[in-house]
């Protein structure tokens, strides 16, 4: 049996890849012996992960690796605080790069700050890759300052540089992949998600306080400037002005860059919306159950593919998406495509109200998005097409399960009571908060040679994490 090195965050780091690894390790673990490297402190939160698979510190690893050398190495890269030890490592022992976001800007603004680099090494980087532009991007960025010009600054060029083989979940991100590195090997692998729990409608709603009849809204995910959430505040409004009985979700972690409850306060919407961050995924269900129709609008894009798309899909819910990135490459029939352009509020309200007045279009979207993913976003599925990429990379015999059984059930798919969510207030959830200590110890004048700044960057880089 092969031997693989799986080097991902796991819960309790909050992080969407921390579920997509816990979700898919069972799966993977039916063809090859996995060790998990986890950040250093982490005690994996789940128990079954614990008991079925030998986890390590990450920092354990080169010394494993020259005592008993791996078959493979898979490294997971997102653009979060999550994977800084991920790829200080990644750096010094290539392996394969399981790439989750093409944008790694912000990732590596974090980096360069806290592992061993200077501000002015990370401004140098910036002006060498991306011109004036670049090093004005990245002046604003030490100061905590995230602007939308930074997703055309991708930052991912090293991550493509030192990885023996990358792996992708969607054609968008392998051709940009390939324009950096036409030689490297690589393969488009689906993103798995489990079934979706069943949970009945109206238990869920009377969890959440919702009427009946009232047409529920729900976003989910990690709740940041660039998910529209002003442009379907404005649809509601819209809605509410016609008489609708509507109501707004927003579930997920909040960024410290976006005063999401201002901005529903600004808009006259606090009776109208229920923001509960962060939420398990019993709440989670809940929420989705209680869902009729999911917006999951995103612009600009790093590139990602939403696992908590897939989830909305994968639970029969009739979704919005923004027309660009990865989302155009889902099948017309699955979800509705919003263009960003002079059109885009008009075509939410109007997929609304279509949506809310033909119960017949909903059944067929919902149909059509259940059997999607059943079909193309299986965990079985991922795990056997990573296999294969691995098997052709390295040379070895093609892929055969040698456990006839995932290492863990997931008991995804099963009847689960309503849980409500319990709200977090916004400052309880930061996403970036790595960077924002980062940059501000910079303009006081602190080194990131200091030991008392390392210590904070650890701390607070083992905490944060970004929903997806």
């Amino acid at each position: 049996m092969r031997r693989i090195a799986y080097c991902s965050p796991v819960n309790p780091i909050a992080s969407g890849i921390s579920d997509y690894s816990e979700e898919l390790i069972p799966y993977l673990g039916q063809y090859a012996e996995l060790v998990v490297y986890v950040e250093d402190g982490v005690r994996p939160a789940n128990a079954a992960l614990r008991q079925s698979v030998d986890v390590r510190p990450i920092s354990r690893y080169a010394r494993d690796q020259r005592r008993r050398r791996y078959d493979a190495t898979l490294y997971h890269m997102g653009n979060s605080a999550a994977h800084l030890a991920i790829w200080h490592t990644a750096r010094h022992h290539p392996g394969v790069i399981v790439l989750h976001d093409f944008v790694l800007h912000h990732f590596m603004l974090q980096y360069l700050v806290t592992h061993q680099r200077t501000p002015a090494h990370y401004r140098a980087l910036a002006q060498q890759r991306y011109g004036a532009a670049g090093a004005r991007v990245a002046e604003l960025m030490l100061h905590g300052r995230f602007t939308e010009a930074a997703f055309g600054m991708p930052f991912c060029d090293d991550v493509v540089a030192a990885a023996e083989g990358l792996v992708c979940h969607s054609r968008y991100v392998a051709q940009r992949v390939a324009a950096l590195r036409p030689t490297l090997p690589l393969a488009v692998v689906p993103m798995g998600v489990p079934p979706a729990p069943a949970v009945d409608r109206t238990a869920a709603r009377r969890a959440l306080g919702l009427r009946d009849a009232t047409l529920v809204l729900a976003s989910f995910g990690h709740i940041n400037p660039y998910k529209r959430t002003d442009v379907v505040l404005r649809a509601l409004r819209t809605l509410l002005a016609e008489g609708r009985d509507v109501h707004y979700l927003l579930v997920g972690s909040i960024s410290p860059h976006y005063d999401v409850r201002q901005a529903v306060a600004r808009a006259g919407l606090r009776d109208h919306v229920t923001i509960t961050g962060y939420v398990a995924h019993d709440a989670f269900a809940t929420a989705l159950a209680a869902a009729d129709v999911c917006i999951n609008l995103r612009h600009p894009t790093a590139g990602e593919t939403s696992a908590s798309l897939l989830r909305l899909l994968g639970a029969g819910k009739p979704t919005l998406v923004t027309a660009t990135g990865a989302f155009t490459e889902l099948p017309a029939a699955v979800a509705a495509q919003v263009d960003l352009d002079e059109s885009e509020l008009a075509l939410v309200c109007e997929y609304c109200r279509m949506l809310a007045d033909q119960p017949a279009l909903a059944r067929g979207m919902a149909a059509a998005a259940r059997r999607h993913v059943a079909e193309a976003h299986t965990l079985p599925g991922a795990a056997r097409a990573m296999m294969a990429f691995l098997a052709q990379r390295y040379g070895w015999e093609p892929p055969a399960p040698h456990r006839a059984a995932p290492l863990w059930s997931l008991d995804a798919g099963g009847s689960a009571p309503p849980a409500a969510p319990r709200p977090m207030p916004a400052e309880a959830a930061p996403s970036m908060l790595a960077s924002h200590a980062a940059a501000a110890a910079a303009a006081l004048g602190f080194s990131p040679d200091d030991a008392a700044l390392r210590r904070v960057a650890a701390a607070v880089a083992a905490l944060e994490g970004e929903r997806q």
